[in-house]
């Protein structure tokens, strides 16, 4: 029985942030159940290059490589560490995957930001920032100026979000649809968008995660069965 689960936007910033402990604990107990685990995007809340030497990338790396023992883990970068690169895929044992993604039984997996198309600020902005020169040309600066440089962009991000309609910020369902026909999947997963739940359409059913705030999330996956899971961060995960 093919067993995964997928996992959004835990936004990291801190060892002592009780997500950072919860993560921990999920990626012990499930590395033992599942075949594969499947990270798509803003598994930090800012990642400033495969150099990074804080005590937060150093835990998570560690914590990573050691579920990769056992699970075959895969990480799609995504809006808030899209510089992760190879030398993270070498700290942590995952293996980086593109955005979007088809798994061997036909799912297809996204990030979901490119799938805001509504956004066009963002849009722009995201075009900009995934071009290999404006990403060598931040990464050729040293690690400190490099974090100040993401403070002041999650900054700017948190003020711009707030002159936005909520809608424009949502997945575009036309978008969407193409997608899952495209890729001549039934099934699209992502997370981005701090809405879980499941979408049905004409074309499939779409799966959203949720980002680790009031609870943890994770979309499990039993042969073909998926299921929406939240659950405390107050308390240690089940199983660990």
């Amino acid at each position: 029985m093919l067993a995964r689960i997928f996992i959004a936007d835990l936004h990291l910033d801190a060892v002592a942030d009780l997500r950072c402990t919860r993560f921990l604990e999920c990626l012990h107990a499930e590395a033992h159940w599942a075949d594969e685990i499947f990270i798509l995007g803003d598994l930090f809340e800012a990642w400033v290059g495969d150099d990074d030497d804080a005590e937060l990338a150093e835990t998570v790396c560690h914590g990573l490589k050691q579920a990769s023992q056992s699970a075959a883990l895969h990480f799609m970068p995504g809006n808030r560490d899209f510089l992760c690169g190879e030398g993270f895929a070498a700290r942590s044992g995952a293996v980086l995957i593109g955005d979007p993604f088809l798994t061997s039984d036909g799912l297809v997996l996204v990030h979901g930001d490119a799938l805001c198309t509504d956004d066009l600020d963002y849009q722009r902005l995201r075009k900009e920032v995934r071009r290999p020169p404006w990403q060598a040309e931040l990464l050729a600066k040293p690690l400190a100026e490099r974090r100040a440089i993401a403070r002041q962009l999650r900054t700017a991000s948190t003020a711009g979000k707030a002159d936005k309609a909520q809608d424009i910020m949502d997945v575009n369902a036309e978008a969407a649809a193409a997608l899952l026909e495209d890729s001549g999947a039934e099934i699209l997963i992502h997370g981005h968008t701090h809405r879980p739940g499941m979408h049905h359409s004409g074309r499939g059913v779409r799966y959203v995660l949720g980002d680790w705030n009031r609870c943890g999330w994770l979309l499990r996956q039993a042969h073909r069965r998926l299921q929406l899971e939240c659950f405390s961060l107050a308390r240690p995960y089940p199983g660990a």
